[in-house]
């Protein structure tokens, strides 16, 4: 009984170590996209396409003769996913360009309890009452954010994070109807979908700078992919509770790493929204996961 209590502790130890891990690698995120000055398009090019080429090179080394299959798999479902990867793309790297990087962070931050919406909405899952108090708060938060944005010129911004937070929930529900099959393939097929768009609205992928060129590999090539596998493979050995309470890092962690580089300080109404929206996915989590522990 010993060593399998022992063996349990191990692998709840290794998830939080994979998950923080991909917290910590996916965190500078926000601040490469602002560093980098190349145009939109050009940025969302390499940036996908790298992301996607990566991924694609970790799908077969662990598939193998099975790689094309894989991509088969995910079927319509995976499509959809894809077209939500395609579209949050495009409306997130936008909005890191229009607004805030905190603004655009913590709307994200509220992806969780608006996938739980759409669940409800579109799987017909029923939601329990923490859930929708979670929902108002999260909703209220945001609210906030856009009233704030209203004199700093940052509103376009903000509802382009609040129509990638719509796909990026509307991405959890697709990956919840198809559970039994690997979307990563979906994520490559989307981050693919994204070039010939970013080409037809102009982008100029050859004409990068050396340093643009170089932020654009480390991102896409290396942090992206490995950040996305890593919270990806977390859940196998923690509870998806835990993993969506390790991933609030970023939230915070995201916006730091602006502010000590770029000296970009969020408004007052955000930082209040921020504790408003970290506070209620906080103790949303913690209910959820003491739930689950007394089923």
């Amino acid at each position: 009984m010993r060593s399998i209590a022992a063996m349990g502790r191990s692998e709840h130890t290794k998830g939080l170590l994979i998950a923080i891990a991909g917290v910590l690698i996916l965190s500078p995120d926000a601040l490469m996209v602002r560093l980098i000055d190349a145009d939109i398009w050009s940025l969302l090019f390499w940036r996908c396409l790298l992301t996607a080429l990566t991924t694609s090179l970790l799908l077969f080394l662990n598939y193998r003769s099975r790689f094309l299959q894989s991509f088969r798999a995910v079927g319509t479902a995976g499509l959809y996913s894809a077209s939500t990867i395609l579209l949050g793309s495009i409306l997130f790297v936008n909005s890191l360009k229009q607004t805030a990087a905190a603004n655009t962070l913590i709307i994200l931050a509220a992806t969780p309890v608006i996938s739980s919406l759409f669940s409800y909405l579109f799987l017909k899952e029923k939601i329990a009452r923490r859930t929708w108090l979670a929902i108002f708060c999260c909703f209220g938060g945001i609210v906030l954010i856009f009233s704030g944005s209203l004199s700093s010129g940052f509103l376009l911004g903000d509802f382009l994070a609040l129509g990638a937070t719509c796909m990026w929930a509307t991405n959890l529900v697709i990956l919840r109807s198809g559970k039994e099959v690997n979307m990563i393939p979906a994520n490559v097929i989307g981050n693919l979908s994204v070039l010939p768009i970013a080409l037809l609205c102009g982008a100029a992928p050859l004409q990068v700078s050396p340093q643009d060129a170089s932020l654009l590999l480390l991102l896409g090539g290396l942090l992206l992919p490995v950040s996305f596998a890593l919270i990806t493979i977390a859940p196998r050995y923690l509870p998806a509770p835990e993993v969506s309470l390790i991933l609030l890092i970023e939230t915070i962690l995201g916006p730091i790493w602006v502010w000590l580089v770029l000296h970009e300080i969020p408004e007052s109404l955000t930082l209040v929204a921020g504790c408003l929206i970290l506070t209620t996915l906080l103790i949303h989590t913690l209910l959820g996961m003491r739930a689950g522990k007394a089923a």
